[in-house]
């Protein structure tokens, strides 16, 4: 099991599900609700947005986080050179003039606009920064191995680990399905979490807390019953 694990975390960190899937092509916009005051500060409103003929309303609001992939359009008032659209890099990060890198993930727009405003304080005066969300290709899970339809899938709304192994078909017959294993980006973006569960426990023992939430960048993974070695077994 150790080295099953081992292998996932390496095909993820090495981006093998990024060339195996195509991301989709979801949009969303904010804009700017009132001009920044004296320090810098902006407000936004989060207008809803279509792509692939799904409203994006549930996904873009004034707590939707960043993340890799992300195309930003970046505003800072009066100044154009400053004033990019940029797409945040899979490390996290993007790049702009002056204040070089800047960690994007897991940060909301209004957040990340205090952030840009306060790095450019040192060299433009009194900035005002906007930021709009132009597309969300970050948004999805990916359902590996043992399920009739592995793939990346978008998350159109509050999703559950059962129902994420569902959206990809189901359980193969040879499915370990008590062997589940969540991988998962910290918040900021750098470390990678591993989650156990259990569909007996969860369906048959009430285990509710075992059925997750999911987030988006989530990475499910079920093995084979001939990859996992259970108590009283030896692998062969």
């Amino acid at each position: 099991m150790r080295g099953f694990i081992a292998l996932a975390i390496g095909f993820v960190l090495a981006g093998g599900i990024a060339s195996l899937f195509h991301p989709s092509g979801a949009v969303a916009q904010t804009t700017p609700s009132e001009v920044a005051g004296k320090d810098g500060a902006a407000a936004f409103t989060t207008a809803p947005a279509h792509a692939g003929g799904h409203a994006m309303s549930n996904i873009v609001t004034d707590a939707y986080t960043i993340g890799a992939e992300d195309v930003l359009e970046i505003t800072v008032w009066r100044n154009t050179d400053l004033s990019k659209t940029v797409q945040v890099r899979p490390d996290g990060k993007f790049s702009l003039p002056v204040i070089r890198d800047v960690v994007a993930v897991g940060k909301t727009p209004s957040q990340l606009a205090d952030e840009i405003t306060r790095k450019l304080k040192e060299y433009v005066q009194n900035p005002v920064v906007a930021i709009s969300v132009r597309e969300v290709n970050s948004y999805n899970i990916f359902v590996l191995g043992e399920v009739v339809r592995p793939g990346k899938y978008p998350l159109k709304s509050k999703t559950t680990l059962l129902q994420g192994v569902t959206i990809a078909g189901g359980f193969t017959p040879v499915a370990a399905r008590n062997q589940i294993v969540i991988f998962r980006f910290g918040e900021n973006g750098s470390t990678m979490q591993t989650v156990t569960s259990s569909y007996d426990d969860i369906v048959l023992r009430g285990g509710i807390t075992g059925n997750l939430e999911l987030r988006a960048g989530d990475t499910i993974v079920v093995p084979s019953e001939s990859m996992v070695v259970f108590p009283g077994q030896q692998q062969q």
